[in-house]
């Protein structure tokens, strides 16, 4: 039978990882060699500790928030092009990208046509929030009510309860799509729970008078949007598609190696 002494060190790693300490548990061997060799007092050895593991749990938090969120790929927004829209508030959107919203409890919501860059701004603040600790979920309007719409009143309530609790919560292309009474009183819902508590950022291609058209005869817009727009910034684009331009372009540049 193994002593109590050797035990501990034979299982000192697991021991390590069983109470947290995963990188120091998986690079023990490296880690007492360098307190060795540098003769690390023990303080300034548990300091190494407590910074190793403090670095292994921010890098594991923020690929946990950058999953949670679903962004996919994206543009930064160092791409963006200003100059195309006819109408842009550039300070309204870069003062959305330094989270002044969040942290107030605002709402931000971007209007403007198809292919303005809507989506694209919305995902660069949406990664923002996320690299200053954030948590934060995005979703397309058909997604997020697609979830919701459970025959079963205690998964529906799991689900408002889920897109409750981040601190943002992104709704893109609310608009693209026409729905039913009963996806308009579950989006109010998302709203109602978020109402002064969280901050919410929606793309919308719709005017606020033509929602009526995306939600046909549901009781509850002008409430729904009432507390949407009480506390928000409303950011207006206009101007002429990016894809359309894009297309045009690939267009000319096959036309001129022909």
């Amino acid at each position: 039978m193994n002593s109590p002494k050797t035990t501990l060190t034979t299982d000192l790693p697991d021991q390590l990882s069983r109470i947290g300490l995963h990188v120091t548990a998986s690079g023990l061997d490296d880690f007492i060699a360098r307190a060795a060799k540098h003769r690390w007092s023990p303080r300034v050895l548990l300091e190494e500790i407590v910074r190793s593991e403090s670095q292994d749990r921010a890098r594991r938090s923020l690929e946990r928030r950058l999953r949670n969120a679903r962004l996919g790929r994206f543009k930064p927004i160092a791409d963006f092009d200003w100059n195309w829209p006819k109408k842009i508030d550039r300070q309204l959107i870069e003062r959305a990208l330094s989270l002044d919203f969040i942290n107030e409890g605002r709402n931000f919501i971007l209007l403007g046509a198809n292919g303005l860059g809507k989506t694209m701004i919305t995902k660069n603040i949406a990664h923002q929030a996320v690299l200053a600790g954030h948590s934060v979920v995005f979703r397309t309007a058909s997604d997020l009510l697609g979830d919701l719409a459970s025959d079963y009143p205690h998964l529906r309530r799991r689900k408002l309860n889920y897109y409750g609790r981040p601190a943002l919560l992104c709704i893109d292309e609310v608009g693209y799509l026409s729905y039913d009474s009963s996806a308009a009183d579950l989006l109010y819902e998302v709203v109602n729970r978020r109402y002064e508590r969280a901050s919410l950022l929606i793309t919308t291609n719709r005017a606020f008078r033509d929602w009526d058209s995306v939600f046909p005869n549901a009781a509850c817009i002008a409430t729904l949007l009432d507390r949407l727009t009480h506390h928000a910034d409303i950011s207006i684009i206009d101007g002429q598609s990016y894809r359309v331009r894009e297309s045009e372009e690939e267009a000319a540049r096959r036309r001129s190696k022909t």
